[in-house]
């Protein structure tokens, strides 16, 4: 009986350890802690520029902005520097460019004439200010018109002269520069030879200056001259008087003299 318990024991014993340590073989290590490196937030979204709102604020470019629209080339440089990323740099001329423009006359211009030309005004690419002295060394650059429709660009310390051929202007002031959108202000309508042919009219000659008289005035006399001129006219008056006293003298001298010899 007791053999019988102390092999029970033994057995549940081995039972035991023998669990246990399957247990603790089978168990895996621990894995190492996991760093996780937090992710860089990407970069904002370049904000878009609604042209059409921007050019009717500013200016005032309604005339510009009304060829824009009635050609529906706002929405292709709308198209474009939203969607791209080489951004629009846009040319425009005041109101006051278009009422004083006489030759040539833009009335007379076909659909896809006036197209072309408003389409001259841009460049397919974002410009700042700084880039346009790059710019006047790779002259002449092609606009969104493409082919021959061109312009020539000069840096001169830092004024930024627009050449077409027809027109010679300068960028007058920045209405807004921030990549992708650059648009500048411009004096005048920038007018293309593809349109208007390469028979451009001589620039009037500058009105000639007015013509000044070398002849000098007389000189007026000075003090001086009055002052020796009144002296001098005084002259006669003073000897007169002199001459009178002395008579007079003489006269009264006589007289007593004659008064005395009779007494």
């Amino acid at each position: 009986m007791e053999k019988t318990m102390m092999f029970i024991v033994c057995s549940t014993l081995v039972l035991l350890c023998s669990t246990s340590a399957y247990a603790q073989k089978g168990k895996s290590p621990p894995s190492p802690p996991i760093s996780l490196t937090p992710t860089p937030a990407p970069a904002p979204a370049p904000e878009h520029v609604n042209l059409t709102e921007l050019l009717s604020v500013a200016g005032p470019f309604h005339t510009f902005l009304d060829y824009l629209v009635s050609t529906k080339v706002i929405e292709t440089l709308q198209n474009q520097a939203n969607d791209t990323e080489e951004g629009l740099t846009l040319f425009v001329p005041k109101d006051k460019a278009f009422s004083s423009l006489k030759t040539p006359s833009l009335s007379n211009l076909t659909a896809a004439q006036l197209k072309s030309l408003c389409l001259f005004h841009a460049l397919p690419h974002y410009y700042s200010l700084a880039d346009f002295k790059n710019l006047s060394q790779a002259s002449p650059i092609m606009t969104f018109a493409g082919g021959a429709y061109t312009l020539n660009f000069t840096d001169n310390s830092g004024s930024i002269l627009v050449g077409s051929g027809w027109t010679n202007t300068k960028v007058s002031s920045s209405v807004h520069s921030t990549d992708p959108v650059a648009v500048y202000q411009v004096d005048k309508v920038l007018l293309p030879e593809a349109i208007f042919g390469t028979d451009i009219p001589p620039m009037p000659a500058p009105a000639p200056a007015p013509e000044v008289d070398s002849a000098a005035p007389a000189d007026a006399p000075d003090a001086d001259s009055k002052h020796a001129s009144s002296e001098s006219s005084s002259t006669p008056s003073s000897s007169y008087r002199i001459i009178s006293f002395s008579t007079r003298s003489f006269l009264v001298l006589a007289f007593s003299s004659g008064m005395a010899l009779l007494l």
